[in-house]
């Protein structure tokens, strides 16, 4: 019996900055997880992998992340995604000061 396909996002890292991306449906590359394309087919995660693949110029490190379907777009299931997501802790201009920012705002 096969397993049922897992949700995927690919994710990798910006070349030049080292920021964690994620592809979006447009090709593009975001820094936001809720603007990463979710693929709930196999054969088509495959492709978009290959497609990320292909673009060594722009990130490295292209891999599926297990995601699921949240009201704002794709969130992490496993917590090391849900870490990549927010960016490290220990760097206080990064994503977690633009997330406080958005809640003063």
């Amino acid at each position: 019996m096969s397993r049922r396909f897992t949700p995927k996002v690919v994710t990798a890292n910006a070349l030049l900055e080292g920021d964690v991306v994620y592809l979006t449906p447009d090709d593009r590359w975001s820094r936001e997880l809720r603007e990463a394309e979710l693929i709930e087919d196999e054969a088509h995660a495959a492709i978009r992998l290959l497609d990320a693949a292909a673009q060594s110029g722009l990130v490295v490190g292209a891999y599926l992340a297990d995601a699921k379907a949240g009201s704002a777009g794709p969130e992490p299931v496993h917590f090391r995604e849900a870490f990549r997501a927010t960016g490290p802790s220990n760097y206080p201009h990064g994503k977690q000061a633009e997330r406080d920012l958005d809640r003063v705002g």
